[in-house]
């Protein structure tokens, strides 16, 4: 029988026990509950007690200070109701994140992490260092990373319907809203990238990176430097996203691959349905690659992007490319509002390549960023038109 906290003999605050007589079904789904004033118990003091494949249920409110270290093999941590928030509040586990993971297999669903600092200037919402990581639904806002990884190269991490944003304002700091290492493989979507200061708001030394439906655009007061940074190649397929610099970033360069050199021995990027956006009076780069630093076995491939502002996308860049197109700003149904989607009368519409056979893959999209924080999945289609929506 499942440890429910209802069924223990604990004594609770009447305020709690109200809430979970409220929310009866988000209390089965916690074998213990914790709250932000420790009541009825302090989150160091649910991880002391849980037992590997528990649920640790989080009452909203905010975590001021409490940072911890989990080293169970199998856990997950919720927030119930509303989003409860982590704030670091000077502290710092282990000099390295609010949560440190340590190992094992570790879900964190619903929770938000802010105000993260270290005197490494590293300081994270949560540092990753082996396993199998899984984030949902969660926010990471003012951290001088968002999620830091180590590089063990087995490990795994996704991230799903989450948002990273409001990296802390230090010149010179190279902060990122996310930074992957050299694991195995990362996996991001439905998720949002926003308001990013001279580091880049999506990093990945990953072996395998793919990043697919989500908004990745930095806004009009964004100052980040790369949009998305695939340093040292691998694997990396962009599928279905919005990807733009705002009109005071920091670099020209939208997606960067290869520049710090190769660190896998497989190096194949493939872009499909993205929709590129500059906001910038100059000409933005919106793809560049390194060939120089990368093997020549290296495979590129580009369908149906949309580009949209001044700037150049093939250009230096040899590979397999069909149905990427240029476009205006008025082609879309209005980029000021979030609206990247394609004007009904754009002459666009239609006019994209068949993805589905492309180098040996199929580069078609299967579902779109639904704004907020999401997706909602396309229906099998027959036609395509270039750029991260088809409706």
């Amino acid at each position: 029988m499942p440890r429910h906290l209802f069924l223990r003999p604990w004594p609770l605050p009447w305020l709690v026990a109200a809430w979970l007589a409220l929310c009866p079904w988000q209390a089965i789904a916690a074998d213990l509950i914790a709250g932000p004033d420790g009541q009825p118990m302090s989150l160091q003091q649910a991880l002391t007690a849980a037992r590997d494949g528990d649920v640790i249920g989080l009452l909203p409110g905010e975590y001021r200070g409490q940072v911890a270290l989990i080293q169970h093999k199998q856990l997950t941590l919720r927030g119930l109701g509303k989003r409860p928030v982590f704030v670091a509040d000077g502290k710092i586990a282990e000099g390295k994140a609010i949560l440190v993971i340590r190992d094992g297999d570790i879900t964190i669903e619903n929770i938000e992490f802010r105000g993260a600092r270290a005197s490494d200037a590293n300081g994270a919402g949560i540092r990753f260092e082996k396993g199998r990581l899984t984030v949902r639904r969660s926010a990471f806002f003012d951290n001088e990373n968002g999620i830091l990884t180590a590089n063990d190269g087995a490990a795994e991490m996704t991230i799903e319907d989450s948002e990273f944003g409001q990296a802390p304002q230090v010149v010179g700091g190279l902060h990122h809203l996310l930074y992957v290492g050299r694991i195995a493989r990362v996996t991001i979507t439905g998720s949002r990238f926003h308001q990013g200061f001279e580091g880049h708001l999506i990093k990945s030394r990953a072996r395998e990176t793919r990043i697919a439906y989500n908004l990745i655009h930095d806004g009009p007061n964004g100052r980040a430097s790369y949009q998305v940074d695939i340093p040292n190649g691998g694997i990396a397929t962009l599928i279905g996203n919005v990807i733009g610099q705002g009109g005071m970033a920091e670099n020209p360069v939208v997606v960067a691959y290869g520049a710090e050199g190769r660190a896998w021995d497989r190096n194949v990027l493939a872009l499909s349905h993205n929709t590129f956006i500059n906001r910038r009076w100059l000409p933005a780069w919106f793809l560049r690659v390194w060939r120089d630093r990368l093997p020549e076995a290296t495979e590129v491939r580009a369908v149906n992007n949309l580009s949209v502002g001044p700037g150049i996308f093939t250009l230096g860049v040899a590979g397999e490319f069909s149905g990427n197109f240029p476009a205006l700003g008025s082609s879309l149904i209005g980029a000021d509002t979030l609206a990247f989607e394609l004007a009904r009368d754009s002459i666009w519409v239609g006019r994209g390549a068949d993805p589905r056979h492309i180098g040996g893959q199929d580069l078609s999209p299967r579902a779109e960023f639904a704004f907020p924080i999401g997706t909602r999945a396309l229906a099998p289609l027959t036609r395509w038109s270039p750029g991260a929506f088809q409706r």
